[in-house]
């Protein structure tokens, strides 16, 4: 008799599993779990926009914003256009003036509810507007898709959806912690380009300093050597325009540049040790383009031998405030960037050194 049972009870399950693939109630039930796992995490990804946007509307009426939710709203809804590359031609020039345009007009409209504060502090407000606007639209993409695949019962999109949402969550609490040290104006991990080349202004004979479009030239004199030194103008939340910068200054030297070194963070392969140094060759920047292109034409131009040294970390450790492995990988690098000069030219020699990414917390 209990056989029997058994054997009924088994079959019963493998008619139930039949008639479930059949009429594909199956993946009706795993759709409608994945929805409620993609919807809790994105009910996550609002908490962290509340509570960004709560200490970002504090710190604008510290700062005398009668209305911060509209200003936020504005910025948060602020977009640019990708060129056309369907047709190459002069896409870099035209990219340049997209990315010269679109930070003209945002840092104006935050300038039409911010007034009478320093650029550094606005350029706090600026970043840290950026980065909500950043979660929000991961947010609304998010949410796109999902309400997306539920309408048109789409199981592939709501199954790549739910497949890739542990690492978009990842990527979102990176944003929601890195806003701490924007708002702070704390160094940050991309901050390790300027702070390395700081250290030659700290060490080196300053014979003059210009600031050209929110970039620093500093020219010093150091192991009977002439450096210039170029990064964004700090210690504001700056990336300034290193590229150009460095191009206009190689013509204006006429081409006697003797060598060429940039400096900045990048991203590191899982395994490797976060403040690992590399050297190699090239311009190491991480623009969409037109900087590192500017560095390249220059270099090209007139046959200057162009080195790069990097500094890997992960994207966390990139833009939250830096740490101590890394700070102490900035003073290694001023050592290898010392080093590198004294090896790769004779007394005399002209080199320029530039120091790519966010200056914040970086004086210069």
């Amino acid at each position: 008799m209990e056989t029997d049972w058994t054997t009924l009870i088994t079959q019963l399950i493998w008619i139930i599993f039949f008639i479930m693939i059949f009429t594909g109630a199956n993946q009706k039930i795993q759709m409608k779990l994945w929805g409620i796992d993609i919807r809790n995490k994105l009910s996550l990804i609002n908490k962290y926009l509340l509570e960004d946007r709560n200490k970002i509307e504090n710190i604008l009426r510290n700062l005398g914003v009668e209305t911060p939710s509209v200003l936020i709203r504005r910025a948060t809804n602020f977009f640019t256009i990708d060129p056309v590359s369907i047709e190459p031609t002069d896409i870099i020039k035209r990219m340049d003036h997209l990315i010269r345009i679109s930070d003209k007009s945002f840092r104006n409209l935050v300038s039409l509810y911010v007034k009478n504060i320093d650029k550094y502090e606005k350029s706090l407000v600026e970043t840290s507007l950026s980065i909500y606007a950043a979660i929000n639209q991961v947010y609304k993409i998010i949410r796109h898709y999902l309400l997306l695949a539920e309408k048109e019962n789409n199981w592939i999109l709501l199954m790549q959806l739910e497949l890739q949402m542990p690492q978009i969550l990842k990527i979102v609490e990176t944003y929601h912690e890195a806003l701490d040290p924007f708002t702070k104006g704390k160094p940050i991990g991309d901050s390790a380009g300027p702070l390395v080349v700081y250290r030659l202004i700290e060490n080196g004979k300053i014979v003059s300093k210009t600031v050209v479009e929110e970039t620093s030239i500093t020219e010093l004199w150091m192991d009977n050597r002439r450096i210039y030194v170029i990064k964004a103008e700090g210690p504001g939340s700056n990336v300034g325009r290193p590229g150009h910068v460095l191009a206009d200054l190689v013509e204006k030297l006429n081409g006697n540049v003797d060598l060429i070194i940039t400096i900045d963070a990048a991203l590191k392969l899982e395994g490797e040790e976060l403040g690992e140094i590399a050297e190699g060759v090239g311009a190491a920047i991480g623009d969409p383009g037109p900087e590192k292109i500017a560095i390249e034409r220059a270099a090209t131009k007139y046959n200057i031998p162009l080195r790069a040294l990097i500094i890997k970390m992960d994207f966390k450790d990139a833009i939250y405030t830096m740490k101590k492995e890394i700070f102490e990988a900035c003073e290694r690098a001023y050592d290898y960037t010392r080093r590198l000069i004294r090896e790769l030219t004779p007394p005399n020699s002209t080199i320029i050194v530039a120091g790519i990414g966010n200056t914040i917390g970086v004086p210069g």
